[in-house]
């Protein structure tokens, strides 16, 4: 009998376990289980399993890495207009303006009849050192002819970028050199610049051109203003206009330059974001110097937080036309494969409270949202002020008693509109195809051997002339491009041709240096700016 229990005492334990587990289900309370499915419904990845299934039994080949993107872009596109992926092959192109450098042979270049020209080799990078030219024509990159193939500003930067110390041999045709020549360049780190121009147009008046907010943007904004601080600078024209932001925190960094210590710059917030706020610091340099901010429609993001932060702490005036509203904050992920996400996670608030982001829909794609200059246009804003519709609901006041509005951009002190007159329609036509820039670029192409006369954008402008016989050429070019000869509007519009022509010519001899001071003296809003800090009546506040 001992025997038997032995042996069948496994199998009496095994019944006993069953029952446990049996009577223990039973006796759990019923609430549990929705519980557990709502715990292994959490951890399912429905995305996961439709991806899976497509790769694996979709009718033809699809790749999971092209599913899983067209997915990632078709979640954003039910979020903001803000909220972004950028894939690897588009990264370096996207990020690149941002952390202020890119690896690289170093010159700027246009794709001209099929050819890419090389406009001018960076000063000190390695295009320069090996004796590229501007003018030069990049026929071959290493063994591959890239001349009249088609080839688009893309498919040249991905060819001529590469990693620091790689090499890249290109043959280059030369006018005057029947033959090509042959240059090996060792691609190395090539810096990019927010600031287009920093320069004295007049004694005391400072002017800055900032593009962009980036990593270095600090940095190079006080090496400017030093210099011009040195020069005699007592009021600054900071130029914002079509600068689509960048960093939140250099536009911070630039806000404290002007603003005294404590005041609120900026603060941010959404719905995983607590609170953050910005604020000015002791060590601004221009708080006691004047300033007026320029803004347009293509002003975004960074912009308008610097030029919210000055108007609400009614430091200075701002001028032009209403900024574009954005007023998303995004934060990037990056994913080991080289592409990246960026996600809003915030709004930012201007120091009186108001939010400037412009409403959008999501119906569309945001086509609406991001063709709202040519709506603007339509509707007439950008001629006439009165054009625009605030909600009063919206309506702010600074501490000086200034009343401004949210929801859609920053609206300016001082509006400057569109010129209107239907008498620019000849010369609108002829800058919505670039045909004055073409024009100087050819010319200067051609003549290059005889502008070197010139040693100084201070010699070419007092001695370069668009001449009767140069201007008819142009002309002449005009219609030959599709734009048929407008006497009215030549007699009308002549001056400011003249004016855009050698403009264009001087950037192709001295870059930004030689460009802006001819360009800024038919500038609207720019003489309007210094029309104000030339009167002695206008009240600039501190």
């Amino acid at each position: 009998m001992k025997n038997r229990l032995i042996i069948y005492l496994p199998l009496l334990f095994a019944i006993v376990l069953i029952a446990g587990i049996f009577l223990g289900y039973k006796l759990s309370p019923i609430v549990s289980h929705p519980q557990l499915l709502r715990m292994n419904f959490e951890r399912y990845n429905k995305l996961n399993d439709v991806v899976s299934y497509i790769e694996n039994e979709y009718v033809d080949s699809v790749g999971r890495e092209e599913i899983s993107e067209e997915g990632i872009n078709g979640i954003l596109q039910n979020l903001d207009p803000h909220s972004q992926y950028i894939s690897a092959d588009q990264f370096h192109e996207v990020n690149d303006p941002l952390i202020g450098n890119f690896e690289g042979i170093g010159i700027q270049f246009r794709i001209e009849k099929d050819t890419i020209v090389v406009v001018q080799s960076i000063p000190g990078g390695p295009s320069e050192k090996v004796g590229l030219m501007a003018g030069d024509r990049i026929v071959m990159v290493d063994d591959s002819l890239i001349a009249g193939i088609g080839i688009d500003n893309r498919g040249a930067m991905r060819m001529l970028k590469g990693p620091r110390g790689t090499e890249v041999e290109v043959g280059i045709f030369r006018r005057g050199i029947p033959d090509l020549i042959d240059f090996v360049i060792t691609r190395d780190i090539i810096p990019t610049y927010s600031i287009d121009i920093a320069f004295m147009p007049k004694p005391g008046i400072g002017y800055v051109k900032l593009t962009r907010f980036s990593a270095t943007t600090y940095e190079e904004f006080e090496e400017a203003t030093d210099r011009l601080l040195k020069e005699g600078m007592n009021s600054l024209i900071l130029d914002l206009r079509d600068n689509t932001g960048g960093y939140l925190q250099a536009a911070e960094k630039l806000a404290d330059e002007f603003l005294e210590d404590g005041k609120l710059i900026v603060f941010t917030e959404g719905y995983h974001q607590p609170r953050e706020s910005a604020y000015a610091t002791k060590k601004g340099k221009l708080e006691n110097i004047r300033i007026v901010t320029l803004i347009n429609e293509g002003s975004a993001s960074a912009s308008e937080i610097l030029a919210g932060a000055l108007q609400d702490n009614d430091r200075g005036t701002i001028v032009g036309r209403r900024s574009f509203g954005k007023g998303l904050v995004q934060r990037q992920l990056d994913f080991p494969d080289g592409s990246a996400l960026r996600l809003t996670v915030a709004r930012y608030y201007t120091p009186t409270g108001r939010c400037i982001q412009r409403p959008y829909e999501k119906g569309d794609g945001f086509e609406s949202y991001y063709s709202e200059s040519y709506h603007r246009l339509l509707n007439g804003e950008l001629e006439d002020k009165d054009s625009i519709q605030f909600n009063d609901s919206l309506k702010y006041m600074t501490p000086g008693g200034k009343i401004v509005y949210g929801g859609g951009g920053i609206m300016p002190d001082v509006f400057v509109p569109l010129q209107s007159d239907a008498r620019y329609g000849y010369y609108n036509k002829i800058t919505r195809k670039a045909l004055m820039f073409r024009f100087a670029f050819e010319y200067t192409d051609k003549n290059r051997k005889e502008l070197q006369i010139y040693k100084d954008f201070e010699n070419f402008n007092e001695h370069f002339r668009i001449t009767p016989e140069l201007f008819e050429e142009f002309i002449n070019f005009v219609s030959s491009n599709g734009i048929e000869r407008d006497e009215e509007g030549v007699e009308f519009a002549g001056d400011e041709m003249k004016t855009m022509l050698k403009a264009f010519i001087a950037r192709n001899l001295f870059d930004n240096e030689g460009f802006y001071p001819l360009y800024l003296s038919i500038d609207n809003v720019y003489n309007k700016a210094l029309e104000l800090l030339e009167e002695s009546g206008h009240v600039f506040n501190y």
